[in-house]
């Protein structure tokens, strides 16, 4: 029973790890968006970061991206900016990408 009861434990472990590995990634894709969608908003630069967190921040409210899609594109309707839900999506797409290289060397 005990190989049984390894093996379980080692399923385990590889899901716990993925889980921690994807929300990572997720975290830093929002960050950069956060970080992209200051710079085309013209926020101050000292305000770059406390946006980027605010847009991690959303991605908590329910699962998906919507959150995260919703609270830019008001941001940018606050600020006069014309933005769309494709554009968002797609840097959504390249975030994601960029975020999972860097995390992925980072755990190596």
């Amino acid at each position: 029973m005990t190989s049984f009861d390894d093996r379980e434990r080692g399923f385990e472990g590889k899901f716990k790890h993925d889980q921690e590995l994807g929300f990572k990634i997720s975290a830093r894709r929002n960050k950069l968006l956060g970080l992209w969608a200051a710079r085309e908003m013209k926020l101050p630069a000292a305000e770059h970061d406390a946006y980027a967190k605010s847009v991690v921040m959303a991605d908590l409210e329910k699962p998906g991206d919507d959150d995260v899609v919703d609270k830019l594109l008001a941001d940018f309707k606050a600020k006069g900016i014309e933005m769309t839900d494709h554009r968002i999506r797609h840097q959504l797409t390249e975030f994601r990408e960029i975020a999972r290289q860097q995390v992925m060397s980072e755990t190596k």
